[in-house]
Order: C-alpha cells, then structure tokens, then sequence
C-alpha cells in the first residue's frame, strides 16, 4: 500500500500502467469527489491506463489515507497534490478531478498551472453549495454521522434508472462513503464552504474540457458552461446521469476523456 507520509497525515496513492514499458506514457492524475476513495475511477483506470501512466490517491482523510485535525482549506487540498507530484518527481501530468476534486482541479490550475497539462473538470463549479449549507452539513454529521445521510447522497449522486440496474455498485461507492472519517469529511466540508474560485478563472491557460451530467442536480451544466467560458481555453460536454457520472456513464466518460486527452 503505498503512501506519502507528510508531516501532519498521510496519502495513499496507486499507479497503473506498465511503468517500465510506458516510461515515456504521459501522466494522468484523478482527483476524488467528497466521500468517495480512488476505486471511484477504477473503470477508467482500466482503459486509460493503457495509454497514461495513471496516478490516484485518496484525498486527506478519506479511503486509505490518514485525517489530520479538520478544518482544511482547498489550498491544502491542492498543496497535497503538489506534494504528491513532487515526491513522485512528476513534473507534468493531466488532471481530472470532480466536485471537490473539480475545484481542487482549478485551484491547481490557477496556482500551479506550469504542473499540469490538459484539465478535466466534472461535475464541479467555481463555488458549490453556500457556507451555511455546508455549516448545516457539518452539524448533522457531528450529531449523526454519515450513516444517515446514505439515502440522500444516493439520490443525488445517481439516477434511479442507475440505482435500479446497478444496486451493487451504488451500494458499494455508498458503503465506502459511510466508511469515510468523520474529521474528513467534515474538514473537507470546511473546504468546500471556504471556496469561490469565480473571480479566478481567468487566470487558468491550459486546455480545460468542462463536464456536467445531465441530471445533476449538485452541479448542474450552468455551472461547468461557466467555466468553460471563463477560462481561457475553454469547452463543455454533457454526459448523461447524476452527480458521479463517470460511473453512471463509465464508457461514453471514459471516451469522452480520451478523445480529449489525445486530441
């Protein structure tokens, strides 16, 4: 299991693809959502693997990787993946991350841009939610845990027609979203209630492919349309499902990301 130890926590990583073989693949990191680990992207690291050297970690405090004291700030969510690229002495890669991974993706883009290639943004805005929305969040998690908000993030993460076709992948991303450390959920709620990234974009010169689902209520296209036109080099997708589409529609997301990062 291999891990970054950093002076207040841990990240677990994994790479796929065939290091030696691929030594001069291009690197490809995804960026997990909130309450989800890497598997989350497990389909696609199948398939892209096989033409990116792909880098997943698990966001502080979530999956395998430790919980410092909350609150953070989306700049330590992003100071984390530097760090992350830099003891792999990775100097460059793509990135694709959604919901706080999507602003962990722009705040990367704005501060670190000269890191990054092309950048995939899913399922995100410049800001999500409100500070009381996610102060009301926090609440309920330190009273009740995050068992009880299972039947809700299931309704907004994916579709019903989903949920009925596939109960035990949903039951599974669900079952892991339980399982996620309280202070790290709620640190990164912290995060996300700190962040408003809409007067930055400007700043961000990479390619950026912005992606919606159809039916997302969390984020819905309005808000991946507005990055795309606010950054530089700009364009939006939509893909049919919920909150975490990459899963609902893994092969149309799947290729959509490839052609991209290929292009």
């Amino acid at each position: 299991m291999p891990c970054l130890e950093l002076p207040s926590h841990r990240l677990h990583y994994r790479i796929d693809g065939d290091q030696s073989a691929e030594r001069d693949a291009p690197w490809l990191l995804f960026c997990n959502s909130l309450g989800t680990d890497l598997s989350m992207w497990d389909a696609q690291a199948l398939e892209l693997s096989r033409h990116f050297r792909v880098l997943r970690y698990d966001r502080r405090g979530h999956g395998r990787s430790s919980a410092p004291p909350p609150p953070y700030t989306l700049a330590d969510l992003g100071r984390d993946a530097i760090a992350l690229l830099d003891a792999l002495e990775i100097n460059r890669t793509h990135f694709c991350g959604l919901s706080i991974g999507g602003l962990t993706g722009q705040w990367l883009g704005i501060h670190a841009g000269e890191r990054l290639d092309k950048i995939v943004l899913c399922a995100t805005a410049t800001r999500i939610g409100t500070p009381e929305s996610w102060a009301a969040r926090i609440e309920s998690v330190r009273e009740d845990g995050l068992d009880s908000l299972r039947a809700a993030t299931a309704k907004r993460w994916f579709s019903s027609t989903f949920e009925a076709s596939e109960p035990s992948v949903v039951s599974g991303v669900l079952d892991r979203f339980v399982a996620t450390s309280t202070d790290g959920y709620i640190g990164c709620c912290a995060a996300l209630a700190g962040a408003d990234l809409s007067g930055d974009l400007k700043r961000i010169a990479n390619p950026v492919l912005a992606i919606s689902g159809d039916e997302d209520s969390v984020c819905p296209r309005a808000d991946l349309a507005a990055i795309a036109t606010s950054v530089q080099q700009g364009q939006h997708r939509s893909l049919p499902g919920r909150h975490i589409f990459n899963i609902e529609s893994a092969s149309a997301f799947t290729a959509t990301l490839l052609e991209f990062l290929r292009s």
